[in-house]
């Protein structure tokens, strides 16, 4: 750094929070390790850990995206069930007459 110029700022760290909180309607358990992440963030970026407060980002996002997909593969999962039983029970309730 020379002197006379004013220490510069990174770009603002996205701490992931929204996406961590709509992970936990999906799959919670996986989401609960996204939300103590990006509730580091924003302490990290204070103190000047900028790294540090990346690689808590990181981890965030990882952990809201992996929430993300079970909890929508865990969904679909049910839908399709739940339409193979109507299903089936309509098939029976057809052949028996």
């Amino acid at each position: 750094m020379q002197p006379g110029y004013p220490p510069q700022q990174p770009a603002h760290v996205d701490n992931n929070m929204t996406m961590s909180i709509v992970s936990i309607l999906l799959f919670w358990p996986l989401a609960i390790p996204a939300i103590i992440n990006a509730s580091k963030v924003n302490p990290l970026v204070q103190q000047g850990d900028y790294a540090g407060a990346q690689a808590a980002a990181a981890e965030s996002k990882k952990w809201s995206k992996w929430a993300l997909i079970v909890g929508i593969v865990i969904w679909v999962i049910n839908i399709v069930c739940c339409l193979a039983i109507v299903a089936t029970g309509t098939l029976n309730s057809t052949s028996s007459v």
